[in-house]
C-alpha cells in the first residue's frame, strides 16, 4: 500500500499511523479505487498525510477533507 511506503520511516506513533491508514482506506473506497497499485493511490496517501499533519485526528473527517481537496466531492 502506498501509504505504508510513505510512512515507513515516519516518526509518527502507531496510533497516528493507524488513524491515517483508516482514513486512507475510507478515501480509496469513497473514490472507488480498488487497484492498490494504481498511481493515484499514492496521491491519495500524500493528501491524507498532509491533512493529518494539520491536526485533524478523526479518520472520517480526514477522508472527507481529502475527497474534497482531490476534487471528487459530489
Amino acid at each position: 500500500m502506498a501509504i505504508y511506503r510513505i510512512l515507513q520511516n515516519s516518526p509518527l506513533s502507531p496510533e497516528d499511523i493507524s488513524r491515517l491508514v483508516a482514513a486512507y482506506e475510507t478515501t480509496l473506497r469513497a473514490l472507488g479505487l480498488i487497484d492498490r497499485s494504481d498511481p493515484i493511490t499514492e496521491l491519495v496517501a500524500r493528501k491524507i498525510i498532509e491533512i493529518g499533519q494539520t491536526g485533524v485526528r478523526d479518520p472520517l473527517q480526514i477522508s472527507k477533507l481529502a475527497v474534497t481537496d482531490l476534487g471528487a466531492a459530489s
